[in-house]
């Protein structure tokens, strides 16, 4: 099961570098319309810890012999599953906004529809439910909290730059404020709809 499991992190590997190649066109064309970069000093430690994650979890299950466990590596690959598929809705929503920087083209109207009808963050959300379960896929759970620990410190500040650059520059209180971050537990007000 090692083996798969290597197989599996590999493969989200190459999923990431499709990722960076997409967001550095997609940085091309925010930066032709005007954009501007926020926090751009903190994305080398968001880059070491997302490849930590993953050298991390292969170490782990090598050296401390973790076990594949069934009943908790299955829902663990489901729950990668459904993070990749909202985060790429997330993707294919925000088009050529979307990025792994904080770039804000000036006067753009804040995406609400998707599923920025119902959370501010979903891509974050992605990435906090991935945090945990592509370790515990194979029972790496020392990998799964140093990277949750880490990530909500770094995604605590990056919350943060990134709402401060769209309520400067595009209106993002008015649009997506009555949102919540994360977690879906309330309902949007009826007079926000998709753009």
């Amino acid at each position: 099961m090692v083996k798969g499991y290597f197989v599996f992190l590999a493969l989200v590997g190459l999923e990431r570098l499709f990722e960076v190649a997409l967001s550095r066109r997609h940085a091309g064309w925010a930066l032709a319309k005007g954009g501007k970069e926020f926090g751009g000093e903190r994305f080398a430690f968001m880059k070491l810890l997302h490849v930590g994650l993953l050298l991390s979890s292969a170490i782990e299950v090598v050296l401390l012999n973790r076990p594949f466990i069934p009943l908790l590596g299955f829902p663990m690959l489901g729950l990668v599953l459904a993070a990749m598929v909202l985060r790429y809705w997330a993707v294919l929503t925000l088009g050529p906004y979307w990025n792994v920087r904080v770039i804000v083209v000036p006067g753009a109207t804040p995406v609400t529809s998707g599923p920025y009808r119902y959370l501010r963050h979903p891509n974050y959300l992605a990435v906090i439910t991935e945090g945990l379960a592509i370790p515990l896929l194979h029972s790496a759970w020392m990998t799964a909290i140093w990277f949750t620990v880490l990530n909500a410190w770094a995604l605590r500040d990056r919350v943060r730059c990134e709402e401060d650059a769209l309520a400067r520059y595009c209106g993002y209180q008015e649009h997506l404020g009555d949102r919540p971050r994360f977690i879906p537990l309330r309902a949007e007000r009826s007079s926000h709809h998709g753009r």
